[in-house]
C-alpha cells in the first residue's frame, strides 16, 4: 500500500515540547521535540483487516490510549521533526503491512544426495585404510 503524506497528516496529532540536545541556549527556550499521536482504530486510510493487521504488529507501540507514538527530536526545528516523525510513521506503518512470502519447502535433489552419500563413502573408506590391522 502506498501511504501519501498528506493524507495521514490529515490524521495525526502533534504533541510539542522542550527538547535536550544540541541548540545551546535555543533549547531552553523553543519546544522543538515533537511526539506524533496516530490512531489506527478511527483512520478512514486503512480497511478492516489491515487495522487488525496494523494493531497486531504494532502492539507494543501503542500507548494506553490506543494510539500509536513517534518521537522525534533530532533537530533543531520543531518543522523538520514533524517531518522526519511523519516519515518514520510512514516507514513503520508500510512495513506492519507488508505480508511475509509463504515458504514453498523443498525436497533436496537426488543428485546432492547422491554426492553426499558419495563423500560420506570416500571419508569411510580413507579413514577405515588408516586402521591398523590387529592379527
Amino acid at each position: 500500500m502506498n501511504l501519501i503524506k498528506s493524507d495521514l497528516q490529515k490524521e495525526v496529532t502533534y504533541k510539542t515540547s522542550r527538547s535536550g540536545g544540541k541548540g545551546g541556549q535555543n533549547v531552553n527556550k523553543v519546544s522543538s521535540k515533537v511526539e506524533l499521536l496516530f490512531n489506527i482504530d478511527t483512520s478512514g486510510l486503512f480497511a478492516e483487516e489491515e487495522k487488525l493487521l496494523l494493531a497486531n504488529k504494532l502492539q507494543n507501540r501503542l500507548n494506553k490510549d490506543g494510539f500509536v507514538q513517534v518521537i522525534c527530536d533530532e533537530e533543531r526545528s520543531q518543522y523538520l521533526n514533524k517531518e522526519k516523525a511523519i516519515d518514520r510513521l510512514i516507514i513503520l506503518l508500510t512495513r506492519a503491512l507488508l505480508k511475509p512470502k509463504v515458504r514453498k519447502p523443498t525436497k533436496v535433489s537426488k543428485a546432492a544426495k547422491a554426492a553426499r552419500l558419495e563423500n560420506k563413502k570416500k571419508q569411510s573408506a580413507k579413514k577405515e585404510s588408516r586402521r591398523a590391522a590387529f592379527d
